[in-house]
């Protein structure tokens, strides 16, 4: 079974964290930062696919207990997605690792922050008591040019909200994952991730796992682990493949089966 790596030291995180400032100041302008979309819950509701699948997940909800909830955007959605080609069998992955676990997908294809904040704060979470909410979230808003602060602004206001309306819940925030879009949103979305991890390393409650090792080779992004690359016309990694994406639920199931209260699957 995969295992995350170690945590870099405190000193080495941020003398990273100053080597991608410069990429940072780029894509956070001061005087639009002032508008703060991360942090500011933001509806997709015309958008009638978005609104749509908001109204079945308040149903689904109700329907029965939730002892496991996934928030996050198209990489969460993806789990949802059925084939009979191993590569794309998204589904079958949740129900060998989720299947069983009163488990929620509360991912949204093309969701940033603000849009998860605005569905959390509009029923989402609503009369549940899960044992565990895993998030994974971000990437759209360095996609949309938002800096690095201000995307862990955002994922910050979403563990915040988690812990005020969940106080039992226990939190799985995984970093962003590695993307082929452009060396500035590599930069910064690393950025990001070391930020979290200091700042949830001594939190009570929020675990703070960053896979994206998983996704690398050399170094560097592996792009044959991803769908985008293959479509037609070719467009730049973002997504990984069910395969690929197999490697992350792997890493995090011993994690989030303690956290569960479960034995860890094999």
């Amino acid at each position: 079974m995969l295992r995350p790596l170690p945590l870099l030291p405190p000193t080495r995180r941020r003398a990273l964290c100053g080597m991608a400032a410069a990429f940072c100041s780029l894509a956070s302008p001061r005087g639009a930062w002032a508008d703060d979309p991360a942090t500011t819950p933001q509806s997709r509701l015309d958008t009638p696919w978005w609104a749509e699948r908001h109204q079945q997940k308040l149903e689904e909800i109700r329907r029965a207990p939730v002892d496991l909830i996934f928030i996050g955007d198209s990489i969460i959605h993806n789990y949802e997605l059925t084939s009979t080609a191993p590569q794309y069998d998204f589904l079958g992955l949740w129900k060998r690792f989720y299947g069983n676990r009163k488990a929620v997908n509360l991912g949204f294809n093309g969701d940033t922050t603000g849009n998860a904040l605005w569905r959390l704060e509009n029923g989402e979470i609503d009369r549940i008591a899960p044992r565990v909410a895993v998030v994974l979230i971000g990437t759209n808003n360095t996609i949309q040019g938002q800096g690095a602060e201000e995307t862990e602004a955002g994922i910050a206001a979403i563990v915040a909200l988690l812990r005020q309306r969940l106080p039992m819940t226990k939190i799985l925030l995984l970093g962003i994952l590695p993307s082929g879009i452009s060396p500035l949103k590599t930069a910064l979305d690393q950025t990001v991730n070391l930020r979290l991890a200091d700042r949830y390393a001594a939190a009570r409650g929020v675990t703070f796992m960053d896979v994206g090792y998983l996704f690398l080779k050399d170094g560097v992004t592996d792009l044959g682990l991803y769908m985008d690359p293959r479509n037609t016309p070719p467009v730049p990694a973002l997504h990984p493949d069910a395969a690929a994406q197999a490697r992350m639920a792997e890493a995090i199931e011993p994690t989030l089966a303690a956290l569960m209260g479960e034995r860890a699957k094999p």
